[in-house]
């Protein structure tokens, strides 16, 4: 089975898949369908939301996974992503800290 699954984990055609096609069905990451869905590239997403691209690109491939600050912020985008994205043009960055969006140590949402 190499098409995903739609949220409420039927086939694009309607199909409800049995539990054994469950288990071995791949995955989309749900960082990935929430980029998707916002209509933005992995570069765009990580670059409104100050997420290092390394870090964003290691989360949709599934080699990593957010921790628990990742997580909640990622539930925050989910939420209101105008919100948080006005929220980080609107605040600069405190003297000392990183910006750099494709700092993988930044943040502290680094691997």
């Amino acid at each position: 089975m190499d098409h995903p699954l739609t949220e409420d984990g039927l086939e694009p055609d309607g199909r409800t898949w049995t539990a054994a096609e469950l288990a071995n069905a791949k995955r989309v990451p749900r960082v990935k369908t929430m980029r998707r869905a916002l209509g933005l590239t992995q570069e765009e997403f990580a670059g409104r939301y100050m997420i290092p691209l390394g870090t964003l690109r290691d989360w949709e491939q599934g080699q990593t996974e957010p921790d628990a600050a990742g997580r909640a912020y990622l539930r925050a985008i989910r939420g209101n992503p105008a919100a948080v994205a006005l929220a980080l043009q609107t605040f600069p960055a405190p003297p000392g800290a990183a910006d750099d969006p494709t700092d993988d140590n930044a943040k502290g949402l680094g691997k």
